[in-house]
């Protein structure tokens, strides 16, 4: 990807909803030239989407956690993503490498919701849990550098 591409990825991470007026004038482009670059970045699947940021403590769901799974049977299919995508509390569902499957974030209105969610978790996906409970988040989906090109 070339530099102002980059640069256009970097200023909307920041900001999904700047204007191309002000990404024209922030990147030197007119604003038609930056419309036209964000459109190709969107159909080369570079920017996938543009989301609100909601303070979850504001919609009555204070209680996150992190969840690592794991089959109770290392032998059985590779499934707890599709087992467990019916539940709606579960916001990010990551693969991981180390002795868990599986890392999902939750995001709950308090500790029986929890408690509750995670007997559905293994009930649904026949695995075990071991579950991390957020105290505070100081940040959190900062703007990743991105990397020169090479």
């Amino acid at each position: 990807m070339e530099a102002l591409d980059r640069h256009i990825v970097s200023l909307l991470a920041e900001d999904g909803r700047m204007s191309y007026a002000d990404l024209g004038r922030r990147t030197g482009l007119s604003t038609s030239a930056v419309h036209q670059r964000v459109k190709r970045l969107e159909e080369r699947g570079v920017i996938t989407g543009y989301r609100a940021v909601v303070d979850f403590e504001q919609v009555g769901l204070p209680l996150t956690a992190l969840i690592a799974l794991s089959p109770f049977d290392p032998a059985s299919p590779d499934d707890i993503p599709q087992r467990l995508e019916h539940l709606p509390q579960i916001d990010s569902c990551w693969s991981v490498a180390g002795r868990e499957n599986y890392v999902i974030q939750v995001r709950l209105a308090k500790p029986s919701d929890l408690e509750q969610l995670l007997a559905d978790i293994r009930s649904a996906a026949n695995c075990a849990s071991s579950t991390t409970v957020v105290l505070s988040t100081p940040w959190e989906g900062r703007p990743v550098d991105l990397p020169e090109s090479g």
